[in-house]
């Protein structure tokens, strides 16, 4: 089985961003290619056309190489679900949940298994594997549970390509230690060294680099510049790297940065409308006057329930709806606009019933089995008929709360799509609740619904006959991969895989 390794001396090195354009840049060339990613810890997940549930980077790889997504990407996720614990998701689907100290006992052999399995299968479909290392492979306190590194390296004889982040400070040192910490059979593996995020003029770097391929016997392939790609990079750094405000925007939405916020890819689209600003707002910070207030997807729905109300954002969040304002809330941000919150078996950690934000007319009971799928569906809301693609992922069963008489929901509120599981919006289109993930990726929506903004604020309609985001994003994977391509040299690398 062929394949490349991709590790970096630091975690957010830039080994996401590599892969992703290595996954295109060898697709151009006729390889074809899939990313995968052992063990994978992600806040933001994606799911498959059959129902699997993994890390949103490995997806977006899959669409860099031009092949849908699967779950043998990424057989291993954790996924965080605050005080230390993170569900256990092997082949996409849950299986338990485990903290750091248990994790080797109850799931290193399970999860090895399907790595095996994984890579089997995905051998057997494609010419090339480009693998992504997670952190550093050569932490010694934790190399006996890795899934991810050297140990897959190992497995495959992959030639291994070795990222350090200079713009940190010590990427030599980074560099050598890293080496040094490796095993003989791993450092064998190393056959390349990519330095990525250097400003400044490389002639400065130039003995360096000299010095490092002396002592180390490794070429490096490449100086990488700082790349100030539009597409997301994984973990929860991701939230840290967002664009700029723009200046000509004349809308600005303020999403709510839950401390257990997930799936903050949904804003990717939003980010990158040119009339729009999007704010990351802590609850401790100042709501303010935004056009539209979202309340982003969350792990832990009721324990950051709990952090809203005792912050006053929640409170800030019901006086602005009240006002008038416009609130949005997908998934967990759904579920915490409803009336009340119970999680009876203490699946999340909050035994206990709470009383939501009663902004909607809602009452969501968190269950043990866990809806994951895709869906496609038509919009009733804002405009009608458009189609709207997405996917749900979410515990819990949401209800409409009835009226006195026992009949149907508030006749104010109304279904979104033709599937009114999927969420509701008030007679005024101010209050928005759904459990679709990727709604804005849907550009025709996207732009009604933020034409309702503008028209609130006497701005001109935008048009909404444009393509969905999945083309700009296209485009974003072309323009990453261009300009890797410039600073790297892989032939070194491609000769032994």
């Amino acid at each position: 089985m062929k394949a490349i390794m991709v590790v970096g001396t630091t975690s957010h090195a830039g080994k996401s961003l590599l892969v992703t354009a290595l996954c295109r840049m060898l697709s151009r060339r006729g390889w074809r290619v899939a990313p995968f990613k052992g063990q994978n810890m992600a806040p933001s997940t994606y799911v498959t056309s059959n129902g699997a549930e993994i890390g949103y980077a490995q997806a977006l790889q899959a669409w860099a190489a031009g092949v849908s997504p699967q779950a043998e990407m990424n057989p291993v996720l954790l996924k965080p679900q605050g005080n230390g614990a993170s569900q256990v998701i092997i082949k996409g689907r849950p299986v338990g949940q485990t903290t750091p100290t248990h994790y080797y006992e109850a799931y290193f052999e399970t999860g090895w298994q399907a790595v095996q399995e994984s890579l089997a299968r995905l051998g057997q479909e494609f010419d090339l594997l480009l693998c992504e290392g997670d952190g550093n492979p050569a932490e010694i306190n934790i190399k006996h549970r890795d899934l991810a590194n050297m140990r897959i390296a190992k497995a495959l004889n992959a030639p291994t390509i070795l990222v350090a982040d200079i713009d940190r400070g010590g990427a030599f040192a980074h560099i050598v230690g890293t080496l040094e910490l490796l095993e003989p059979d791993e450092r064998a593996l190393v056959k390349g060294i990519i330095i990525n995020k250097f400003q400044g003029q490389q002639s400065l770097l130039q003995p360096g680099i000299e010095w490092l391929e002396k002592r180390t016997g490794i070429p490096v392939l490449g100086v990488l510049p700082w790349i100030h790609s539009a597409l997301p990079t994984a973990g929860s750094l991701a939230l840290m790297d967002r664009p700029i405000e723009k200046k000509s925007a004349e809308l600005n939405i303020a999403v709510i940065r839950l401390p257990r916020i997930s799936n903050f890819t949904d804003f990717d689209p939003l980010e990158a409308e040119p009339s729009v600003n999007v704010r990351y707002l802590s609850p401790k910070d100042d709501l303010g006057h935004p056009d539209a207030v979202i309340l982003p997807g969350t792990k832990t729905a009721i324990a950051d329930l709990l952090i809203l109300q005792r912050t006053g954002m929640a409170e800030a969040i019901q006086n602005y709806a009240a006002a008038g304002g416009t609130v949005l809330g997908i998934c967990g941000g759904f579920q915490l606009m409803g009336q009340m919150l119970a999680d009876p078996e203490g699946l999340e950690g909050q035994e206990g019933r709470f009383r939501g934000l009663s902004i909607l007319p809602l009452r969501t009971v968190i269950t043990q089995n866990k809806v994951a799928r895709q869906r496609s569906v038509s919009s009733k809301y804002p405009q009608e008929g458009l189609p709207v693609n997405g996917y749900e992922i979410h515990h819990g069963r949401t209800q409409l709360v009835m009226t006195p008489e026992g009949g149907e929901p508030e006749p104010k509120f109304q279904p979104i799509f033709d599937d009114r599981s999927l969420g509701i919006v008030d007679e005024t289109e101010s209050l928005w609740g759904t459990y679709l993930h990727g709604i804005f990726d849907n550009g025709p929506w996207r732009r009604a619904w933020l034409n309702r903004l503008r028209q609130q604020r006497g701005l001109g309609s935008l048009p909404t006959g444009i393509a969905n985001y999945r083309e700009e994003r296209d485009t974003a994977l072309n323009d990453l991969a261009n300009t890797v391509e410039k600073y790297i040299n892989l032939d070194p690398i491609l000769s032994q895989s």
